[in-house]
């Protein structure tokens, strides 16, 4: 099963050597999952302050400098998985550097394909 692994954090809580051995740590972790064939894909995010947001109210396209929800937690980086169950996923997701400081949210992946299988 795929899952996607969300990993929060405040900014402000990783000084930059902290952040390099953090990236180089989650590279390692990476690295052995795809030789295990479980690793699809991850990155670290640029900083909240890249950010732009867009909705649509009334039929207008609104953009924003910055994340949609003020939060002292921001998304900073994902991984996708693919594994046999959450458990795993969990195990995973509590080795990921980042999950020290603040929070890995651990999502299934919605299979698309079973939108045409789908029986009504």
């Amino acid at each position: 099963m795929k899952y996607m692994l969300l990993i929060y954090g405040a900014e402000e809580s990783w000084t930059e050597q902290e952040r390099e051995a953090c990236m180089i740590e989650s590279m390692g972790i990476c690295k052995e999952l795809e030789n295990q064939g479980k690793w699809i894909a991850s990155s670290p995010l640029h900083s909240v302050q890249t950010a732009t947001s867009v909705r649509i109210r009334d039929g207008r396209r609104q953009i924003t400098d910055g994340p949609f929800a003020e939060t002292a937690e921001q998304l900073g980086g994902y991984y996708i998985i693919d594994v046999d169950d959450l458990d795993e996923a969990i195990a995973i997701a509590s080795r990921i550097p980042p999950a020290k400081k603040g929070t890995v949210e651990i999502r299934p992946i919605f299979d698309l394909a079973e939108l045409g299988t789908a029986k009504t």
